[in-house]
């Protein structure tokens, strides 16, 4: 009888449970959890913070009892696994609520600690007001801060996953919130032009938003009416809240797997092979602890998301159990509620592939979510990258306020199936006026690269806007309403699209013209009609919408 212990509910622990429950009916499956719940939603905590998700009840997804009625699992909580003898294959385990400790045998342990929050060095940090958020003790004891006292002003340290929903938080409670955040974009899995968005909505909504800005002291202040903080930020200002959340990040927890003298990875985290075993091939590892392969590079990489958890647990239960499976790399993709809009990416960004010295090339398209003359229909800003030879997809990132899930999704089965731009054209996705349009998103954004990569089309970006030289000049082929509306580039010529045919005449051919539009698809129209005049020309991809966000 094999006999299986896992260290760590939640995602990674608890699937690889229930999967080798599913396999094995003889099996002995122990897992210990340090905390009160075995598997909880994490990523549901700031929504029930906020309000959206009202019963507390919802977040518990199995309980000790219930996972031993369905998996026969006997589910530990409040126990914690503190040491591992590789060479007895056994683990101490101390009784959190009473202090006691006792050893357990294993022919198979999988470690699943997670990742904790990165909590810096900042003087003052150590007060009743300052929270992070990772499991459910954590969320109460941040809801029992708003039950207790009169918060109101809030401040979100980190513009992650966590710190944008807890800015959503708070804003839904209607207490006033600053969001601070080091990098100059929030939201790091995707490229700054594409956080422009975000970083509107954010402002819109009445948020404080500071970019390039870093916490560097907290002062507490124990008033006997309302004890607050005040917070000393790198710019030279000063600001008082009534709580304070870090949410800057977080790191594999790999205490057990250092104490069992297992071998990290060069970023940190537990490292192990494609069947999830470590250097101790009876002990295996998953989710946020370890570093796993990257889809793209290949190269080792840090991705704290519960789907690649949950499917490593899935295959780490097999492999204990005799099978053969092989983990096939992680994408990273996901996706972001912020306020009213969607942000979500797969693959690489434009940071990472300057970073790594990759080759690439890069299109925008902002188009309706579905047919534009349907009602609610919402544009849909895509970024894709590939590479400008092969075709191959690097990466895909969107924002908007509708249908955002479906275009990175199928970008992402796209990428994973070895797809190039080339074939991306020949997507059949589903089309009806309230739910598509006959050439998609993805179409378009694919009919742009095959264009470059075909020579069809010469680009620009928005980041070569402002070095312009003497030999080129700046053509916006849109109506002069628009210019009024929404804005315009300084030095431009304005010739619309539909009377370019007319008005040639008055662009010098002895200088490359730079067209540019809304979004790109006029400039497209007006860059083709202009080579085929004999014109110099590059056009703007993505538009002038693009530029303009790029800046916000």
């Amino acid at each position: 009888m094999t006999k299986i212990l896992i260290v760590g509910g939640v995602a990674g622990g608890a699937s690889a449970a229930a999967r080798a429950r599913r396999l094995s009916e003889d099996a002995e499956i122990v897992m210990f959890e340090r905390g009160p719940h075995v598997s909880f939603a994490n990523c549901g905590l700031p929504y029930h913070i906020g309000g959206e998700i009202q019963d507390r009840g919802k977040l518990l997804l199995q309980t000790p009892e219930s996972f031993l009625a369905r998996f026969n699992v006997d589910a530990r909580v409040m126990n914690e696994v503190i040491s591992v003898d590789r060479s007895n294959k056994s683990v101490t385990v101390k009784n959190v609520l009473d202090g006691s400790e006792y050893t357990e045998s294993y022919d198979f342990l999988l470690l699943s600690p997670g990742a904790s929050p990165v909590v810096p060095p900042i003087p003052g940090i150590d007060n009743p007001l300052t929270h992070s958020l990772r499991n459910i003790p954590d969320m109460d004891k941040i809801l029992n801060v708003l039950k207790t006292k009169q918060v109101t002003h809030a401040t979100v340290v980190g513009g992650g996953f966590i710190g944008l929903e807890m800015m959503e938080a708070f804003h839904a409670l209607g207490i006033q919130t600053s969001l601070i955040e080091m990098a100059d974009q929030v939201m790091t899995p995707v490229d700054r032009e594409m956080a422009g968005f975000v970083h509107a909505e954010i402002k819109q909504k009445g948020i404080d938003l500071q970019l390039g800005v870093a916490l560097e002291a907290i002062e507490y202040q124990p008033h006997k009416d309302n004890e607050n903080l005040l917070l000393s930020l790198n710019n030279g200002q000063q600001l008082e809240t009534d709580l304070l959340i870090m949410a800057i990040g977080v790191r594999p927890e790999t205490n057990l797997a250092v104490q069992a003298g297992l071998e990290l990875g060069p970023l940190g985290g537990i490292k192990t092979n494609d069947m999830m075993q470590t250097s101790d091939p009876s002990i295996f590892a998953v989710g946020d602890a370890i570093e796993e392969k990257d889809f793209v590079t290949g190269a080792q990489t840090l991705v704290p998301l519960a789907g690649p958890a949950n499917r490593q647990g899935r295959m780490a239960a097999d492999n204990m159990l005799g099978r053969s499976e092989t983990y096939q790399g992680t994408q990273g993709t996901a996706i972001c509620k912020v306020f009213e809009l969607a942000i979500a990416s797969t693959g690489k960004n434009e940071k990472q592939l300057k970073r790594d010295g990759v080759d690439y090339e890069k299109v925008y398209v902002h188009t309706a979510s579905h047919a534009s003359y349907y009602p609610g229909a919402e544009i849909v800003s895509f970024k894709m990258l590939f590479d400008p030879k092969s075709g191959k997809i690097l990466g895909a990132q969107a924002v908007g306020k509708d249908g955002i899930d479906k275009r990175i999704d199928v970008m992402a089965v796209a990428q994973r199936a070895g797809m190039t731009v080339e074939q991306l054209q020949h997507l059949e996705l589903t089309y009806a006026p309230p739910f598509g349009s006959a050439k998609d998103v993805i179409n378009q954004a694919a009919f742009v690269a095959n264009n470059l990569i075909k020579g069809d089309a010469t680009a620009i970006h928005y980041d070569e806007i402002t070095n312009l030289t003497d030999d080129q000049i700046l053509l916006d082929v849109r109506n002069p309403g628009e210019l009024q509306s929404v804005g315009y580039l300084k030095g431009a010529i304005n010739i619309p699209v539909d009377q370019l045919r007319q008005r040639m005449e008055e662009l010098p051919k002895d200088k490359e013209i730079i067209i540019y539009c809304q979004v790109g698809l006029r400039g497209n129209v007006a860059y083709r009609q202009l080579v085929n005049n004999g014109y110099k020309a590059k056009n703007l991809i993505g538009g002038y919408r693009t530029y303009l966000y790029a800046q916000a």
